[in-house]
């Protein structure tokens, strides 16, 4: 067995769990189905999406406050009406880093917040053709399908993808997107675009067609959340956004992110190694602006902050370590 194996082998084995396990029964590790309710933030008007956002009550308790002889006043419950949808979610509570695409894991929440807050604001993803790398269970792809025209969520694996198409098929009667929604294989080791079957009856059930790959063309969105957290993994990433985003219309993506920190030798110290790889391939616009045309590709990067986007989905803790970029992809002139 060589190094590689050896290393393969131990991804496998070990066991990962994210913070995220709404309503899931204690001791398990799944699958489970989480139900996420998204509502409306106060001060966000959405008239636009009235289908989908419904008028719900729900029960909220006052303060606890006393008399003045100290005796506490039970509070009375009130009703307040809050606009609101649930998602359902199949995922696993643990699993190997390889199939860290079955669980559901803050950046994701983050990046369907960003996702939401866009479709409720702006006419922005109305209509639009978008890719979502790394998709997972899904979430964020499925929430902007309600918008626009084509949604690929594409990952790697027979097993994420086929949880990421069970639910989309929980949701349907949410969203109405079946017919929006492909579930696609990409491995950003493989060259692109991917093969294409001409036989439709040994067609594969996450392969691709011709005509999704020149819908792809035609992408103006671009989508990823928590994909960083192996430099390998990060490398492979901007190879396949490299040809990708170079390639048909131009393209935006949304990058959501948790830093993650360990201890290192060479450091001594507590880093986030994973993330300052990340960041060195991006640079900002005067940077890619002095570059020579024979340097290029040059992503130019922009950080986005995640306290000005209100919080849609519920059920979570976004902490400090998320953070959201919008990437960009410069071809440089001749």
């Amino acid at each position: 067995m060589n190094g590689g194996d050896s290393k393969d082998d131990e991804e496998e084995r070990e066991q990962v769990m994210s913070e995220v396990h709404l309503g899931c029964p204690p001791g398990i590790s799944g699958p489970h189905i989480s139900r996420f309710t998204i509502c409306l933030p106060s001060g966000v008007e959405s008239s636009r999406f009235n289908g989908l956002f419904k008028e719900e009550e729900s029960c909220t308790d006052q303060e606890i406050s006393f008399d003045e002889d100290g005796d506490l006043i039970l509070p009375r419950r009130r009703q307040i009406s809050r606009r609101c949808f649930t998602m359902k979610i199949l995922h696993n509570i643990s699993s190997s880093i390889p199939s860290v695409g079955l669980q559901v894991w803050k950046a994701e929440l983050v990046l369907s917040d960003f996702v939401l807050h866009k479709m409720c604001t702006s006419m922005e993803f109305h209509g639009i053709v978008s890719l979502e790398l790394g998709a997972g269970t899904g979430l964020a792809g499925m929430l902007l399908a309600h918008a626009a025209k084509t949604v690929f969520l594409t990952d790697h694996g027979d097993q994420i993808l086929e949880n990421c198409l069970k639910n989309v098929q929980l949701n349907s009667g949410v969203l109405n997107h079946q017919k929006v929604v492909y579930v696609r294989e990409l491995d950003w080791t493989h060259p692109w675009p991917p093969k294409v079957s001409s036989d439709l009856a040994t067609q594969e059930r996450f392969s691709w067609s011709s005509s999704e790959l020149e819908e792809v063309q035609k992408a103006s969105l671009l989508l990823a959340a928590d994909v960083i957290y192996s430099d390998d993994l990060t490398d492979a990433l901007f190879g396949i956004l490299e040809r990708i985003m170079s390639q048909g219309s131009e393209k935006v993506l949304y990058l959501a992110l948790e830093k993650r920190y360990n201890f290192s030798l060479d450091d001594l110290d507590v880093v986030a190694n994973g993330y300052l790889n990340f960041r060195s391939y991006l640079k900002d616009d005067s940077e890619c602006e002095g570059l020579e045309l024979g340097s290029l590709p040059c992503f130019t990067g922009k950080r986005i902050d995640v306290a000005e986007i209100p919080q849609y989905v519920g059920g979570y803790d976004r902490g400090d370590d998320v953070e959201l970029w919008e990437i960009r992809y410069s071809k440089g002139k001749l």
